[in-house]
Parts: structure tokens; C-alpha cells; sequence
């Protein structure tokens, strides 16, 4: 199956923000992983940029993922990009 690169962006001051959705943005993130889909999924140290790795059918999989993900819906997240990604090791 196919793996996707997945790079975002988070809204400032997305550590305040994103409490009120954090706990239904873990379960989504966990469900994923235990489906096999997500693979994984981290901020940067500074907080501004998401990255992700997923192994799914196709590219729009991944981003209705994404855009289902509360931090999608509630402007945490502000811009994405995914790319299929040729994992070489």
C-alpha cells in the first residue's frame, strides 16, 4: 500500500487553542493507528508545523482524514500538504 507525507501548519497560539478539542483529536489519532493507516504524527519543537506519515490507498484518503480531524475543523491546523512518499529505508 502506498505511504503519504503529510505537512501542516498550527494557528498561533495553537497550544491554548487546541484544548478544547485535544482529547477527540487523540482518539481520532489513535483509531487511525490502530487501523494501520497512521503511522505517525508529530509537532515540531517550535509548535508552527505538523508532520505526519500514513499508509493508505490513495492521497485523498489521508486528507479526508485530515480534514476530519478536529484540529482541521476548529483552524488548529491552517494549511496542509500531502505528498506520496517512496520510503527508501
Amino acid at each position: 500500500m502506498p505511504k503519504y507525507v503529510f505537512w501542516g501548519s498550527y494557528c498561533n497560539n495553537a497550544l491554548e487553542k487546541r484544548v478544547p478539542y485535544r482529547q477527540a483529536h487523540l482518539r481520532g489519532l489513535e483509531q487511525q493507528k490502530q487501523q494501520g493507516i497512521l503511522l505517525s504524527l508529530g509537532p515540531t519543537t517550535d509548535n508552527t508545523k505538523v508532520f505526519g506519515t500514513y499508509e493508505a490507498e490513495d492521497g485523498a484518503m489521508v486528507c479526508q482524514l485530515i480534514e476530519a480531524d478536529p484540529y482541521w475543523q476548529h483552524g488548529i491546523w491552517t494549511e496542509y500538504r500531502v505528498y506520496e512518499w517512496n520510503q527508501v529505508f
